[in-house]
C-alpha cells in the first residue's frame, strides 16, 4: 500500500503494478482436486486484503504453480502427469477432466480465487520450473521434457479446464542460473532449478519461442585453475566423514542427496566431492583443502560419469568475465521478452 501511494504521488499509479508473488503452498486443496481448492486457513484475512487491493487497482495475482514439488510430495501425482506425456492417466474432477499436473494446480489457485470472492481475477505465474538435481526425477531429462510440455501448453492458448482458452497472462520461467546458496528447507532440489548451469551453460534443450531449439551457452566465461582438493588416500581416513560434514555445512553438496546426480559415486569419492566443493568456494585457497591434513590438491579431474567436480569461477573484473555476465543477463531479458511476447 505504501508502494501505491509513492507511485501515485509521482503520477505512475496506473502504469506500475503493485503485486505480491504468493508461494505455490499459499492455496491448497485436501482431495488434490481443483473444485475443492481454497486459500490455506491461516492466510484467510491477508488473502482477502490483499485481493481487495489487487483488485481496486487492477493487478493481477502473482502465484507460483510447482508441478514438480506437487510430484514429490505427492505419491498420487504421477511423473508422467506431471512432466505432460502422453502416457499418463488423465484425473477427473466432476465432469472436468484434467491431463497435467499445471492445469490441476492453476485451477486449485482459480477455485481459491473464487472461494475468496474473486473469480475473475487476472493471474500470472511468477514462478514454474523443474529441478535438474538433488532428487529423485530432479534431473535434465526430466526438467527438458517438462519445459517443452509446457512451453507447448502455453503456446497452445488452450487455458485449463476451468479457464477454457484464457491462460495466464504471464509466465515466468524459474530460473536462469543454479544458486548454491539458496535455501534447502524445502528439499536439496532447491539448489537446482537453472535452466544454465552456474556457470551459464546449458541443461538441456527448449524452444522458447525464437525459431531456434537450442539455449545458446556463455561464452568466454573465465575459471580459476583447473586444480581439484580431494581425499589424500595415504591418510588415515577414520574422521575423513566428519570432514566432509563439516565442509558441507557451508560448501553445496545437494548433489549427493539421494538421487542426485553424485548420489552414486562411492566412498571415499563422495568424501572427496564435499572437500572440493569447500575447496572452490573458498576460489582454491591452500588452506581450505587442508582437513586436518587429509585433503590433496590435484590436477586431474575427479569427475565420475554425470557427477561434476566443479571448478569455481575467476572473481576478478576482467572484460572477458564482463562479457560473460553480461550475454548471462541478456539472455535472462530475452527469456522474459520472449514469454511476454507470446502469452
Amino acid at each position: 500500500m505504501n508502494i501505491q501511494i509513492a507511485l501515485a504521488r509521482v503520477s505512475l499509479g496506473n502504469q506500475v503494478k503493485v503485486v505480491v508473488p504468493c508461494s505455490y503452498d499459499t492455496f491448497q486443496s485436501e482431495s488434490s482436486l481443483p473444485s475443492k481448492g481454497h486459500f490455506r486457513p491461516d492466510l484467510n484475512k491477508t488473502m482477502t486484503e490483499l485481493l481487495t487491493f489487487l483488485t481496486k487497482h487492477h493487478s493481477p495475482f502473482f502465484a507460483t504453480i510447482s508441478p514438480f514439488i506437487i510430484s514429490h510430495r505427492n505419491k498420487n501425482i504421477s511423473l508422467d502427469f506431471s512432466l505432460f506425456k502422453e502416457t499418463k492417466h488423465s484425473r477427473n474432477d466432476g465432469h472436468r477432466t484434467y491431463k497435467n499436473s499445471f492445469d490441476l494446480g492453476y485451477d486449485t489457485l482459480v477455485t481459491a480465487l473464487s472461494t475468496a470472492g474473486f473469480p475473475e481475477m487476472d493471474v500470472v505465474v511468477a514462478k514454474i520450473g523443474w529441478p535438474t538435481d538433488g532428487a529423485a526425477n530432479a534431473t535434465p531429462s526430466a526438467a527438458e521434457t517438462f519445459m517443452k510440455g509446457l512451453m507447448d501448453h502455453l503456446h497452445s492458448k488452450s487455458g485449463t479446464p476451468l479457464r477454457p482458452r484464457n491462460p495466464p497472462i504471464e509466465t515466468y520461467i524459474f530460473s536462469l542460473l543454479d544458486e548454491d546458496q539458496r535455501s534447502i528447507v524445502n528439499g536439496n532440489f532447491e539448489r537446482h532449478w537453472g535452466v544454465f548451469t552456474f556457470d551459464g551453460q546449458a541443461k538441456y534443450n527448449v524452444d522458447l519461442g525464437q525459431g531456434s531449439k537450442n539455449l545458446v551457452n556463455a561464452q568466454y566465461v573465465e575459471y580459476l585453475s583447473s586444480k581439484w582438493c580431494v581425499v589424500n588416500n595415504n591418510k588415515d581416513l577414520s574422521n575423513a566423514t566428519a570432514s566432509a560434514l563439516d565442509a558441507c555445512s557451508t560448501a553445496d553438496c545437494t548433489a549427493l542427496s539421494p538421487g542426485g546426480s553424485c548420489f552414486n559415486i562411492s566412498w571415499p569419492a563422495n568424501i572427496s566431492y564435499a572437500f572440493n566443493n569447500y575447496y572452490q568456494l573458498h576460489d582454491q585457497r591452500a588452506d581450505s583443502c587442508d582437513f586436518g591434513g587429509l585433503g590433496l590438491i590435484t590436477t586431474v579431474d575427479p569427475s565420475v560419469g554425470n557427477c561434476r567436480f566443479p571448478v569455481e569461477l575467476r572473481t576478478s573484473h576482467s572484460e572477458s568475465l564482463y562479457g560473460a555476465c553480461l550475454l548471462q543477463w541478456m539472455i535472462l531479458l530475452t527469456i522474459n521478452t520472449i514469454l511476454h511476447d507470446f502469452l
